[in-house]
């Protein structure tokens, strides 16, 4: 997958208002690294996320402010993960005076409140709760741009995990009616249209429960050793080998927590039971369906 990523710079100004700041992290998961952002036109700049703590992002991050005259009054921390939390260390030791904010924080952090403001010359934050890739998971509304920090709910390349596909649901329709104007993701290039790529990660999850829902409609092949009692029954792993037969074996694994992911809001709706014997799933009322 990294052959397909557009290069990004360690350092890059994306407005006049932001500079993304690599973490220096490259990876299967994490893109071309974890972005971490500088935000304001002043003398006291806001940091939003702190990579792993790379020596690199380090490096970056002084030099940086150097060449800003700048320092960073508070860091706000989008979620627990640690490619986004390890580098607050060593943030806290050359900038001890920094104040860091999270919501559910550590000690020595200080909570984040849904819709709480964070004010810096050239930038104001409004941060929007939402649950979902994360249940700490905080999003932050640039209202001079209209534009947002999206954290790992939406990123600039695929798709994102989530914790609870529900609650992820509701909340990107909850932060693509909160701007109108870009996205910075916390992985991966900035998106022009925020609103009109969240749209497009709701259209791609219902696209997948669609065809979960068509699987478990189906009868299961007697190849695999299904009977009369049980061909409308099918295990999650069997699911992933239909709907995601283009991708790579190697991927069906973590492709099946998604899956699960399905399976369990269509059981919290009602629409599918699991056998507890067998861990097979079966549609609860087809005609509903």
């Amino acid at each position: 997958m990294a052959t397909q990523l557009a290069p990004l710079r360690e350092v890059e100004r994306l407005s006049s208002t932001v500079i993304r700041i690599l973490a220096g992290n490259p990876g299967k998961f994490t893109l071309q690294g974890t972005n971490t952002y500088l935000v304001g036109t002043g003398r006291r700049r806001l940091l939003i996320d702190t990579g792993e703590g790379k020596p690199a992002w380090i490096a970056s991050l002084k030099e940086t402010l150097q060449n800003e005259n700048a320092t960073i009054s508070e860091a706000v921390i989008t979620h627990w993960h640690h490619d986004h939390v390890g580098g607050i260390k060593h943030l806290l030791e050359f900038s001890p005076r920094t104040i860091i904010y999270k919501n559910q924080p550590d000690e020595g952090q200080r909570d984040i409140e849904d819709g709480q403001r964070f004010q810096v010359d050239g930038a104001s934050l409004r941060a929007v709760y939402s649950p979902g890739h994360t249940q700490d998971h905080m999003a932050l509304v640039l209202e001079e741009e209209d534009a947002m920090f999206t954290g790992d709910n939406v990123l600039g390349h695929g798709t994102a995990v989530f914790e609870d596909l529900s609650v992820y649901l509701n909340s990107l329709a909850n932060m693509s009616s909160a701007f109108r104007g870009r996205a910075y993701p916390g992985h991966g290039p900035v998106v022009d249209d925020g609103p009109k790529k969240i749209s497009e990660y709701i259209r791609h999850r219902q696209q997948r429960e669609d065809q979960v829902i068509q699987v478990l409609k189906s009868s299961r092949p007697s190849s695999q050793g299904a009977d009369a009692g049980d061909a409308n029954e099918w295990t999650s792993l069997e699911i992933v080998k239909i709907v995601y037969k283009d991708v790579p074996e190697n991927l069906h694994l973590p492709a099946n927590g998604g899956v699960l992911q399905i399976l369990w809001k269509l059981e919290q709706e009602d629409k599918v039971t699991e056998n507890p014997d067998t861990g097979r799933w079966r549609i609860k009322d087809r005609a509903a369906l």
